[in-house]
């Protein structure tokens, strides 16, 4: 007898990150001791986030081919270049209300700069590459090669150091980067390197977010939901527009910018390792990593609807697919 679990768990908007984290979350909220009762490999399992994403980054690194077409490197570097600017200019602006720390009461409670540059700086990969496949080109799918330098905490310790706050150190900031580049050499030297490493990718998702999860109280969830909800429309609203009229700009007809304007499953990761590499965004850090998985489905819900209904009407066509793409 077969139970197909992962079909329910992909049923789920973003569920290979969001189930997992939910699962952690409820066993840190009512049995907060069961990492130290058990301990060894089982109790790794709810402290070892930071490993886990060392590993994740080097694997995504691996994926990135350095041998990508002016088209891609035009698209992608335009898409890649619209969206962390957007973030950049948001980081600059809350930097300078709310600094390192959280709102620490009234309804929006929760939110900081930290949550908001981590939900708008990455675009979730996965998502545009099955959109684009459905409503673009072969080559609008291989742009997500350079918009994949958006993953990872690097950006957004360099926006958070551009909007006037704390300043990370350079080694710091040479080590969060740093598993990416070494996966990046690794599979431009090997392909066979880089088939093996890309594989691991989707299956280190439910491990760092469970671990993730496991650092959550969810007595507070409930602030967040709003903020989550309102975040995410920002991050489509907000990147979305930006995006759109970008594609429309070097001759694309805007639907790959609004398949852009999403916050990618990882991102949830984000606050936690900008905490560890510097304390004083510690007490934003768990408040942001619910803001953004809230994120995560909030966009991953919108972004096809709003992709399909660009499409349709740039294309023209009933399904929206471009007409050199339609069967028959």
């Amino acid at each position: 007898m077969q139970i197909p679990i992962k079909k329910a768990i992909e049923r789920v908007p973003g569920g290979m990150m969001v189930v997992p984290l939910a699962i952690g979350a409820l066993i840190a909220t009512f049995f907060p001791e069961t990492p130290r009762y058990f301990g060894s490999f089982t109790g790794a399992l709810f402290s070892g986030a930071l490993t886990i994403l060392a590993v994740f980054y080097v694997c995504m690194g691996a994926s990135i081919d350095f041998k990508a077409t002016p088209y891609i490197l035009k698209k992608g570097g335009t898409l890649f270049a619209v969206k962390i600017g957007m973030a950049a200019l948001l980081g600059v602006i809350f930097g300078q209300i709310l600094g390192e720390a959280p709102i620490s009461s009234g309804m929006f409670a929760g939110l900081s700069t930290l949550a908001i540059v981590a939900a708008m700086n990455d675009t979730n990969g996965g998502l545009y590459m099955a959109l684009m496949g459905q409503y673009g080109e072969p080559r609008d799918v291989g742009a997500y090669t350079v918009m994949t330098l958006e993953s990872g905490p690097f950006l957004t310790m360099i926006t958070l150091g551009v909007a006037g706050l704390s300043a990370f150190p350079i080694p710091t900031l040479i080590g969060s980067i740093l598993p990416l580049v070494v996966g990046m050499i690794l599979g431009n030297l090997d392909k066979d390197m880089r088939e093996f490493l890309s594989r691991a990718i989707p299956v280190m998702i439910p491990f760092f977010a469970f671990a993730l999860g496991s650092g959550l109280d969810l007595g507070k969830v409930w602030q967040a939901g709003l903020l989550g909800l309102g975040l995410g429309l920002a991050v489509v609203v907000v990147t979305g527009i930006p995006l759109f009229f970008a594609d429309r700009a070097i001759g694309g007809t805007g639907v790959a910018g609004v398949a852009a304007a999403s916050t990618a499953g990882n991102a949830a990761a984000v606050p936690a390792i900008v905490a560890s590499a510097n304390p004083i965004y510690a007490p934003a850090a768990a408040h942001a990593t619910i803001l953004v998985a809230a994120a995560v489905i909030v966009t991953t819900v919108l972004v096809p609807l709003l992709t399909a209904w660009t499409a349709k009407r740039v294309h023209g066509t009933p399904d929206g697919a471009p007409p050199a793409q339609k069967i028959g």
